[in-house]
């Protein structure tokens, strides 16, 4: 299998010729403007929606909405200050074919993003206010994110018509390490319809649907199958992982499932590789799982490159071909 055909049959509930990696090339991958960035390792970058984002060397570049800045402090006045574009005469198919022009289809896959409604809230107005709003000024919040689902969705078709994309990433942060932002009810009630709309549309063109959600979200999970989520990353280790993998084989993915906080600093490569082999050997029976091991720390410092290279060449060594010696 090429590694497009591999991961995609990890994500269709079947059991893949070997683990996928992040160590592997096998997403063609390229820059949507007009959406939320991923990075901002440049300087800042304002969005179609007016949102300042910059990176930073601790993120590696990731994109943060600017601090300080508040583009919404009364939810009430949305309809003054938020202001999608107007893309009534935008050349679609010039701007999607130059982004995918180069990009092996034959081995590599495609993923869209989008859905970040809770973290576009966030950009908007900050952390506070945005859960403030939620019970405060609940119909406000959704007409507001009505009007921002009419965009987010005319982008998404025209993914769809040029680039034909493989796979969508669903993308919206809604929890800490302990616990999600808000509850399953309020997830239900505003997000989760305008996730089903991305979601559904994608699934009527043939796309698998991945969940990047960060801290301890497993709550919704059942909400993410019902709306047909695949896999998810990165299944952070503050989740009962363990049972989430008995429970959901074959219809939800383990992206990740790395305990990358335990494991950050160990030098002990004895007790690394052993962890190591425990990952791998916890949630790889049945498939749906991606290797996703890792180490932080700076580019140049040499024990943090000796845990990366440890992690790394243990997928090549032992994880790779699970599958055929187990």
């Amino acid at each position: 299998m090429t590694p497009k055909e591999n991961y995609l049959t990890m994500l269709r509930g079947e059991i893949p010729e070997y683990i996928p990696s992040m160590y592997e090339e096998r997403a063609g991958r390229f820059i949507e403007e007009l959406l939320t960035p991923q990075y901002a390792p440049n300087g800042p970058i304002v969005t179609s929606l007016g949102v300042t984002y910059v990176g930073s060397a601790e993120l590696n570049g990731g994109a943060m909405p600017a601090p300080g800045i508040i583009l919404l402090d009364d939810i009430t006045k949305w309809r003054d200050i938020i202001k999608a574009p107007d893309l009534s005469s935008f050349d679609w198919e010039s701007y999607y074919r130059g982004k995918i022009k180069d990009i092996d289809r034959t081995t590599k896959y495609i993923t869209v993003g989008g859905g970040d409604y809770f973290l576009t809230l966030v950009s908007f107005m900050g952390f506070e206010n945005t859960l403030l709003a939620l019970y405060e000024e609940p119909e406000e919040v959704k007409e507001l994110l009505e009007y921002v689902s009419e965009f987010y969705l005319l982008v998404l078709k025209q993914q769809i018509r040029y680039i034909k994309p493989d796979v969508l990433g669903l993308m919206d942060d809604d929890a800490a390490y302990r616990a999600p932002f808000f509850s399953v009810p309020m997830y239900q009630e505003f997000f989760k319809p305008y996730h089903k709309l991305h979601c559904d549309l994608a699934q009527e063109n043939g796309m698998l649907i991945e969940r990047h959600d960060c801290g301890r979200c497993e709550s919704f999970i059942p909400d993410w199958i019902e709306i047909g989520i695949r896999s998810w990353n990165p299944a952070q280790a503050t989740n009962d992982l363990v049972s989430i993998k008995k429970k959901y084989t074959g219809k939800l993915a383990i992206c990740g499932g790395w305990d990358n906080l335990k494991y950050n600093d160990c030098n002990d490569e004895e007790e690394l590789r052993a962890a190591l082999k425990e990952y791998v050997d916890t949630f790889a029976p049945g498939g749906g799982f991606s290797y996703a091991a890792m180490a932080g720390g700076k580019p140049d410092d040499p024990d943090a490159q000796k845990r990366r290279e440890i992690i790394k060449s243990f997928y090549f060594e032992y994880a790779h071909d699970w599958y055929k010696t187990h």
